[in-house]
């Protein structure tokens, strides 16, 4: 049977009617909620998984609640691992308010190319995935799925979309919105390491003191030794009465972690007073073999003392000093610095020949060279250790030397002294510490399951459950 002619069964003018009383329905009914579009930072391109993502455009639209007695059937439960809360909701919004609002917005932001690398998809519909902040609890909710088709077909059109969505679990996304009461609910969740960066250091100064007579020149290893576990003792013999005792440190290789030979010996103080060649013990260290000698000279640098042992060090700098006026040698020295990057003393490698006065020590600046911004969302690469991360913040205040930088994502450590390349910003700067996150749970019993386990099953046999 034929419908009725009489009806039109889906004009223009009578779908447009339906729409919209639906509209006006929603704006009495309703309340306002915010919706979020999902940005995506980093997926693996194999099973299509989102490995991290942003939020930062925010659209404020009219939504009805089905939910009346309150969230839906979700439950809280406390686990081993915490609480989990799993309220829901569902929400209908206009099809003509977001297509007609919401798309042309994030239409506008892609022509305009203010997203990174496409990361922000454009649809003319709510996409599972993104966000809506529920302003009456003050929480978020991850769109789980969009239904589009209830109710079915009316007049040959469907008017609303309706949004099944779950609480949303914080996984170190990026929520950067104008939602001030979720910005600053979020400013420190997600697990997050905060490196303290520097652009330049203060160079270190040191000054050389000179004898006449009897100073210890250099010093020659003539047998390195074997089976040494830790440095070992430089023992140079006392000078005659009314010198001074010359002093010195063993440098020893590592193979594997564990010190094995005696690779140099360096003079912290030459000493004077000598009036021959001292004789050079080397013990302890657990090993053996190692012996040296020394020569004396005159009119050389017996030692040098750090003024100032600047800052920011962490590879070890240069240290030049003067040669004697009116010919001569030239004293030789190196630096040692500190873990907190300070040059902590000064070997003497060489005390050289022909000093009348004492001669000006240079030591190298810093190689620390600091510049530009780092972007919020753009990954970061150090240098020396080829961690990666990804920016969440940048502070940068204008009256320090040292800046801050919080980031998630790490795939490693950072090394201190390392520089930190932002592959979008091409910023760099060093690295002077972190301080890495705590992902500490009191609810968490990760260990006590791996004991208990074990108790149980041997998974270190080959087989644990035998051979037949």
């Amino acid at each position: 049977m034929a419908l009725n002619p009489f009806f039109l069964h889906g004009s223009k003018g009578e779908q447009g009617l339906i729409q919209n009383l639906i509209n006006e329905q929603i704006r009495m009914y309703g309340l306002e909620v915010t919706y979020i579009p999902r940005r995506y930072i980093r997926t693996d391109n194999i099973i299509r998984e989102v490995q991290s993502s942003s939020f930062k455009e925010s659209f404020p639209i009219e939504a009805y609640m089905n939910n009346y007695e309150g969230y839906g059937s979700g439950m809280d439960i406390m686990t081993k691992f915490g609480i989990q809360l799993k309220n829901e909701v569902s929400l209908v919004i206009s099809r003509e308010r977001f297509e007609s609002y919401i798309a042309p917005l994030m239409q506008g932001i892609i022509s305009a190319g203010n997203t990174s690398s496409g990361d922000l998809l454009f649809s003319t519909r709510p996409k599972e995935g993104d966000l809506i902040y529920f302003p009456l609890g003050e929480r978020l909710f991850e769109i789980k799925h969009v239904e589009f088709e209830n109710p079915f077909y009316q007049l040959g059109k469907n008017y609303v979309y309706e949004l099944k969505c779950e609480l949303f679990e914080y996984e170190d996304e990026e929520i950067d919105t104008n939602i001030p009461e979720l910005q600053e609910k979020l400013a420190d969740k997600g697990y997050i390491t905060t490196l303290t960066l520097v652009s330049i250091g203060r160079t270190a100064t040191a000054e050389a003191s000179i004898e006449e007579t009897g100073v210890v020149n250099t010093i020659t290893l003539n047998n390195d030794g074997f089976g040494y576990t830790s440095v070992p003792n430089v023992i140079i013999d006392e000078p005659p009465p009314g010198g001074v005792r010359a002093t010195a440190v063993a440098i020893t290789s590592a193979i594997g972690g564990s010190f094995k030979a005696v690779k140099k010996i360096l003079l912290t103080n030459a000493g004077y007073g000598y009036s021959t060649a001292p004789n050079i013990i080397i013990s302890g260290g657990g090993g053996s073999g190692a012996s040296a000698t020394c020569s004396i000279g005159s009119s050389a640098v017996y030692k040098i003392d750090v003024t100032d042992g600047g800052q920011y060090y962490y590879e070890t700098p240069t240290v030049d000093i003067s040669g004697p006026i009116g010919g001569g040698t030239t004293a030789l020295a190196t630096a040692n610095i500190s873990v907190g990057g300070t040059v902590s003393s000064i070997y003497i490698v060489n005390s050289g020949f022909g000093y009348t006065t004492a001669p000006e020590v240079i030591i190298s600046s810093p190689s620390l060279v600091g510049f530009g911004t780092y972007q919020v969302g753009e990954t970061i690469i150090g240098q020396k250790s080829n961690t990666t991360a990804v920016v969440r913040k940048w502070i940068n205040p204008d009256n320090s030397s040292e800046k801050i930088l919080e980031i998630n994502l790490n795939t490693g450590q950072f090394l201190p002294g390392e520089v930190i390349v932002g592959t979008a910003s091409s910023a760099q700067y060093s690295v002077k510490m972190y301080d890495d996150y705590n992902d500490s749970d009191k609810y968490n019993q990760n260990e006590d399951f791996q004991i208990e386990s074990e108790q149980i099953l041997d998974t270190t046999e080959d087989n644990p459950f035998g051979f037949y």
